[in-house]
């Protein structure tokens, strides 16, 4: 990496004709070897979420003590090199996903949409959707503010699911895990050329030459509208000079996000050339295509928060790659059928090994005196335990961060929220309430 003393000036203009707007202290504005750069009090947090639907063969999953002296059981495995980092926490629940009297299924869709916001949603397959704000954007309102994109919103299942996934609730519940707000889910991304060209823009690669011309590019779009909108304002009456300032306000994040794109450009990045239309065949190419382009959004500093729908509940994906021709909703309805808990197990693993990966390029990805992984507080679960009982409760929930190795559990039903509180707090996210949640696992203090 190219650690460069270049900084924007603390006195940083957007300047058009007639106009001249100061913008606040940037990161881009601080040198990267100054002492503010490199106080305590200034320490990179980024937060990642990583979902997994249709619940877990627990058995596989849950470890038979608790404490530091504990094996990662079968479907962990693939986390024995980063034990130290793991806590896995077991006995978390979630009553927001359980059904309220009258409102019959939706095990599903509830459990996808409270996963990360710790609220009931409103049973409904129209428009009038509702739920509730979600973790990671409460982190990005914090820490997305010193970055080019607030948030990332990924996902490996197409965006096509519309109308109800189950009777009576809207899609929108199962497409998502981010909530900006009540009633506004966020879309994830699923095409690796999309979420390259948020990254980089429409270029072919990630040398530090494209990214530069992309950089004056956009420079050069916004010398154009502000020169244009400027020359009108004054000609406008009061209702529509307030709506242009507000414009001019959405330009001066732009600009921000210009800044901190100039002033990272002198990362060194390994090359990655622009993804071709389409998806990877194998659910395995696809997963490590996302993974290495949310290092990437990492290693750039594009983005501190990271959330990633491995597969959407009620995922009729197969994998015929293990051998499983069997869609994955179905196989979690097994019946107790040894064949079919031996095949969900597979595909557990299969989830586990491809996140597994992810970490490996976080720990071999230099950040300061570190690695990226050394700044990652990570959450890896799902919104259902015995998935053939539709269960919330006894969560399956593993948290990573610079300290684990330990078995936690926690008293019987004690709200997920709870450990999203603590989450938060890792992530330098201070939070008071998240939904149901009753206060921060205070267990979690010496991991």
């Amino acid at each position: 990496m190219i650690i460069t003393k270049m900084a924007l000036p603390r006195r940083t203009f957007l300047r058009g004709v007639g106009a001249t707007l100061a913008l606040p202290l940037l990161d881009g504005m601080v040198p990267a070897l100054s002492a503010m750069r490199n106080t305590a009090a200034r320490p990179t947090s980024r937060l990642h979420v990583a979902y997994v639907p249709n619940g877990i063969i627990m058995d596989k999953w849950t470890p038979a003590y608790e404490g530091t002296d504990f094996a990662l059981p079968q479907t962990l495995t693939p986390l024995q090199p980063f034990k130290d980092r793991v806590t896995v926490v077991s006995g978390l629940a979630s009553a927001p996903m359980f059904p309220l009297p009258g409102e019959g299924t939706g095990d599903h869709v509830r459990a996808a949409a409270a996963f990360l916001t710790g609220v009931h949603p409103k049973k409904t397959e129209g428009p009038d959707i509702r739920g509730g704000t979600s973790m990671d954007q409460i982190a990005a309102a914090k820490i997305g503010q010193e970055t080019q994109l607030t948030s990332l919103e990924l996902a490996l299942d197409p965006n096509e699911l519309i109308g109800a996934c189950e009777a009576g609730w809207s899609c929108a519940y199962a497409n998502t895990l981010s909530w900006r707000n009540p009633t506004t889910p966020l879309p994830m991304e699923n095409q690796p050329r999309a979420v390259f060209e948020r990254l980089f823009g429409d270029t072919d690669d990630t040398s530090q030459a494209a990214r530069l011309v992309r950089i004056q590019e956009d420079k050069s779009i916004l010398d154009s509208l502000v020169h244009e909108v400027d020359s009108f304002r004054s000609t406008l009456a009061p209702a529509d000079r307030d709506k242009v300032n507000q414009y001019l306000d959405a330009i001066r994040d732009i600009e921000r996000r210009i800044q901190l794109a100039e002033a990272q450009s002198y990362i060194e990045l390994p090359e990655l050339s622009r993804p071709t239309g389409g998806i990877p065949d194998t659910f395995a190419e696809h997963a490590r295509l996302m993974f290495d382009l949310q290092v990437l959004a990492l290693q750039t500093d594009m983005t501190r928060v990271i959330t990633f729908m491995m597969s959407r509940e009620v995922s009729p994906r197969t994998y015929p790659e293990l051998g499983i021709p069997d869609p994955h909703h179905g196989l979690s309805h097994h019946q107790n059928n040894p064949v079919q808990i031996e095949k969900l197990t597979k595909v557990n693993l299969h989830h586990m090994e491809q996140f597994a990966y992810f970490l490996e390029r976080l720990e071999s990805t230099p950040d300061g005196d570190g690695s990226l992984l050394d700044s990652m507080t990570m959450l890896y679960g799902s919104g259902i335990s015995d998935s053939n009982q539709h269960l919330h409760v006894n969560l399956p929930v593993v948290l990573l961060g610079a300290k684990g190795g330990r078995h936690l559990r926690v008293k019987e039903e004690t709200p997920l929220t709870n450990l999203q509180l603590s989450v938060l707090e890792r992530a330098g996210v201070p939070t008071d309430q998240l939904g149901d949640s009753t206060g921060e696992l205070k267990h979690l203090s010496d991991v």
